[in-house]
């Protein structure tokens, strides 16, 4: 995996900070594989939770993670308890990494 010991807790202070203490966070993509180079940093968040307005959640994860890792490429998914089955979901959750 290609993220630093850095940008890995302030990944995860994100989640638990904008979710819950229960929340989930993957890295997946071309950042979870180390003989990659350069890249976006893929992000699957999901809880358990039902989240009452996901698109607020979504700009705010996404918002403070700009924040703490600077101006970057980022990709956020996020899950909770009434998303619909998505491929991206399929194929996100198998291949990526727990942070």
């Amino acid at each position: 995996m290609r993220l630093t010991t850095k940008q890995i807790q302030a990944i995860r202070h994100t989640a638990y900070r904008v979710l819950d203490v229960d929340a989930r966070v993957s890295v997946f993509g071309s950042r979870a594989l180390d003989n990659r180079r350069g890249g976006d940093i893929d992000l699957f968040f999901e809880t358990d939770a039902l989240l009452e307005n996901r698109a607020k959640v979504l700009c705010q994860l996404y918002g403070a993670l700009t924040l703490a890792l600077g101006e970057r490429k980022i990709d956020v998914i996020l899950k909770d308890a009434n998303t619909p089955p998505a491929p991206v979901l399929e194929m996100a959750k198998p291949t990526g990494i727990l942070l």
